[in-house]
């Protein structure tokens, strides 16, 4: 943000995310005043806040929150925890972001009820309804968090002092670029957010914004090492190498660049020697640093080769494309193809960190967005029913590529996957629902030989196609199906799949990772929001086939 800060911390975000139980320790951490806004407001009005809801009415309260954010922000040396519908107000939200650094604790809705469930002290969930109420004010809210905040911090993990640490790490890195964007004159126009994998030793930020190539401090922040080798392709390098390599040579880092072929059909063993030769070839040691320039194929190929290097070497991740952004960089699952089946030969060996820069999505074809708005759309599918509503309602601006919903849908994407290897770092179950789509997507790019389809088309068409096969088993409605076969078509990808013959398509999905004992594990939908992993019975799965194909 362009406008400067001062010492105090907002805490914003949906009741129930910890805001209080995290700021109190937040504040004695830093030597703060903490400050809970709704016990400041039961504290000066001598009644408590479902009294003035059933009293007054929310209108009423949400003027006298609207006063006390006004009175609170004139102060100093504060952590405030804000109530949830604090940034309903324009002139709190302005003034909350104006007046000190703004934190959106970001709690799934899952645990936000298991942390409310018992609680009479919140008088918007007093429903027949909760989790539909949750989801209502999420979507209404979650854009408003966003568009404030300075940092997204997601509270779904037991360990309040593991939170606290990360808000204190990430704080101090936000401090560090906010004093050299002062020095160097430089200000970024727009704010860039930074999301947190925890996985422990191995957790890692994700920086999203818009021109963040170029920023040496931000690049050798996560490379320790005095040689970096940037793993790249043909289409990519022309656009972004030499800025990326001269903000590191700048950094007085060696660079060693190479380029590869670009394409699905190069996400091979040949493609990986290549990597493995230059690396040999300069002399690279264990405490070089791979950076991975480029998309999903570039992604998962430089990361594989830095899992296998003399061992395993640290490696970075600058996603330049949608899909990318929004998926593969994130999550630490690395390979590459073989003959018989997508993915098959890898690791899982997490980055570093994530780099995004959005303004690389400027010069990304349609297609390539097209297809990188698969996988924006089966995150909401799968997990999460009112950020796909949000996706239904904005995909115009996506396809169009507006800068504030481009940003928002990256992020979005971005907390759902985190929040998911956090559960589940190496697939051993719920990380097997990212696979939505991805069994008949697959067979699609098997089957047509890769590079024929992009992987984010094949995904569109096996959701759609997984959608159905959710309907023949009486998961979901038919209204369901016809809604994501909509949002699919409008993000311009197919939803009809290519006729590989009934037996070639079964053969194809049957060479799957998710399977087991030999059986076809399908991701399918239970209902909108929330996956399923099952199997389905032959003449359903043929039913589906002979439904969806052209």
């Amino acid at each position: 943000m362009s406008h400067p800060k001062n010492n105090n911390i907002f805490l914003v975000g949906l009741m129930g995310a910890g805001k209080t139980t995290i700021g109190r320790q937040l504040a004695r951490k830093l030597g703060k005043r903490f400050v809970d806004s709704d016990h400041e407001i039961e504290a000066r009005t001598g009644a408590s806040v479902p009294w003035i809801f059933e009293i007054e009415g929310e209108p009423s309260f949400r003027r006298r929150e609207a006063d006390m954010i006004r009175d609170l922000t004139t102060q100093d040396h504060l952590v405030l925890a804000t109530g949830g519908g604090a940034v309903l107000d324009p002139v709190s939200r302005a003034l909350l972001a104006e007046r000190g650094t703004v934190i959106y604790l970001r709690a799934a809705i899952g645990s936000i009820l298991q942390r409310t469930s018992h609680d009479k002290n919140r008088p918007l969930l007093q429903t027949a309804d909760p989790r539909a109420k949750l989801e209502e004010l999420l979507a209404t809210r979650d854009p408003l968090y966003r568009e404030i905040a300075d940092l997204v911090i997601d509270t779904g993990r037991p360990n309040v002092q593991s939170m606290v640490q990360t808000i204190l790490d990430q704080l101090a890195a936000l401090d560090t670029g906010r004093a050299q964007e002062l020095a160097s004159d430089s200000m970024n126009e727009q704010a860039s957010t930074t999301l947190n994998v925890d996985l422990g030793e191995r957790s890692y930020p994700i920086a999203i914004g818009r021109d963040l190539l170029g920023d040496a401090a931000l690049l050798t922040r996560h490379i320790d090492s005095g040689k970096v080798a940037i793993v790249t392709n043909t289409v990519v390098a022309p656009l972004y190498l030499a800025k990326v390599a001269g903000a590191l040579r700048a950094a007085g880092r060696d660079v060693v660049e190479i380029v590869l072929p670009d394409g699905e059909e190069y996400k091979t063993w040949q493609s990986l020697n290549l990597v493995y030769d230059a690396l040999l070839a300069n002399r690279c040691d264990r405490k070089t640093t791979l950076v991975a320039l480029g998309g999903g194929v570039i992604g998962d190929l430089t990361g594989f080769a830095a899992s296998s290097y003399m061992r395993g070497v640290p490696f970075v991740q600058v996603p330049t494309t949608l899909l990318s952004q929004v998926d593969s960089s994130v999550g630490g699952k690395t390979g590459i193809n073989h003959p018989l089946g997508k993915n098959m030969i890898g690791a899982f060996y997490q980055p570093r960190a994530v780099i995004a820069d959005t303004a690389t999505l400027d010069t990304l074809p349609a297609r390539e967005l097209s297809a990188g708005l698969a996988e924006v759309i089966k995150h909401g599918a799968i997990l999460d029913a009112a950020y796909f509503e949000w996706i239904e309602q904005n995909i115009g601006r996506l396809v169009a590529r507006e800068p504030e919903a481009m940003a928002y849908a990256i992020a979005r994407s971005c907390e759902i996957k985190a929040e998911v290897v956090r559960k589940d770092e190496r697939e051993g179950g719920l990380r097997a629902v990212l696979n939505f789509g991805h069994t008949f997507g697959h067979a699609i790019e098997s089957g047509l030989g890769y590079g024929n389809w992009l992987h984010g088309e094949a995904v569109g068409c096996g959701m759609v196609m997984a959608a159905d096969l959710s309907a023949r088993l009486g998961l979901v409605d038919a209204a369901t199906v016809e809604r994501l076969r909509a949002l699919v078509a409008a993000a311009g990808l197919p939803t009809r799949a290519p006729d590989l013959g009934l037996e070639r398509w079964i053969e194809l999905m049957a060479v799957d990772k998710k399977n087991e004992g030999g059986a076809i594990r399908f991701i399918l939908l239970k209902p909108l929001g929330s996956p399923s992993i099952t199997t389905a019975p032959p003449d359903m799965l043929r039913a589906t086939l002979a439904a969806c194909v052209r």
